[in-house]
């Protein structure tokens, strides 16, 4: 009498079959796989995506094209129109030296040198928060973000005050003085983060040499942070170009005026504006800022300043 042979069913070994002379181990347990999203989810994420980029394009594009449209257009409105018979009568009519030359030329001066005292100011500033560890170090840097949040209208009344008693009220040394000091809490933080990325070790190396720590700082650390001077160049220059409120106040002769502040020209009274000479207006005023942009982002070199600097 023969046995039934029962179904047997194949399963995988725990083992693997070992080699002579060697131990078997266990198999790894298979990993699950990752969720994956369906076809209609990940079609409907795309979709949602792509509407919301072309809403954020749109926030940025109409203003922009009313600019060029307007500017060529002898009839400009405030709404969004393609002028029939473009013209450059806008453009002649703002390049005068009493409505643009002048007030382009004081923004220049203004803004050049408040970004180029803040930018000084702040790498020395920032050159012992980066290399000393001190205990107020925190502290100090808290205390002046505290002071970039504090709003320019809450300190011009005693400001005011203070340039009419030492007599600086309309003088542009004065005003560039204040926007620089206006400027300088953020910047010393952004100095600082820039700072913190050139490796000490390079100035420990120049100190072996015989260099000091401001000749270590002139020719080892700006070198090797030129994007981040350049950033923070650009960041107070844009501030202190697009600033109304305080040459508003504390320059009183138009001579002086930034172009910022000479744009009320095309606010006529009763509410009547010269839609089509603000916008050729606009446009030269923001032309030098793109050219300094360009000129920086092409003097600071790439991002890349420290590759290679330090050794493996």
């Amino acid at each position: 009498m023969t046995e039934s042979s029962a179904p047997t069913t194949t399963r995988r070994p725990s083992v693997v079959a070992a080699v002579p002379g060697t131990v078997a181990r266990p198999l790894p347990a298979a990993s699950p796989t990752p969720p994956q999203l369906t076809a209609p989810v990940r079609r409907g994420t795309r979709i949602a995506a792509g509407v919301a980029l072309v809403v954020v394009a749109l926030a940025f594009l109409v203003p922009l094209a009313w600019l060029l449209l307007a500017s060529v257009n002898p009839a400009a409105t405030v709404s969004v129109t393609v002028p029939t018979e473009p013209t450059l009568e806008n453009y002649a009519a703002v390049l005068t030296p009493e409505l643009t030359f002048t007030p382009l030329l004081n923004s220049l001066v203004i803004s050049g040198s408040t970004a180029l005292i803040t930018v000084v100011v702040a790498v020395l500033a920032a050159y012992p928060l980066s290399r000393y560890k001190m205990r107020f170090n925190r502290s100090f840097l808290y205390t002046i973000l505290f002071g970039s949040c504090l709003p320019i209208t809450a300190v011009m009344v005693p400001v005011y005050a203070l340039f009419v008693t030492l007599g600086l009220l309309d003088s542009l040394p004065g005003t560039i003085l204040f926007l620089a000091a206006t400027s300088l809490p953020m910047a010393v933080w952004m100095m600082k983060n820039f700072m913190d990325s050139v490796p000490i070790s390079l100035e420990e190396a120049a100190w072996v040499d015989g260099a000091s720590a401001m000749q270590a700082l002139r020719r080892i650390v700006v070198p090797l942070m030129r994007p981040g001077l350049a950033v923070v160049f650009i960041f107070v220059f844009t501030q202190a170009w697009g600033n109304f409120f305080v040459p508003f106040v504390l320059l009183l002769d138009p001579a002086k005026q930034p172009a910022a502040v000479s744009i009320y020209t095309f606010f006529g009274t009763n509410g009547a504006i010269a839609y089509g000479q603000l916008a050729a207006f606009s446009v030269l005023y923001s032309v030098p800022v793109l050219v300094l942009y360009l000129l920086v982002q092409r003097l600071a070199g790439g991002s890349f300043a420290l590759a290679g600097s330090v050794k493996g």
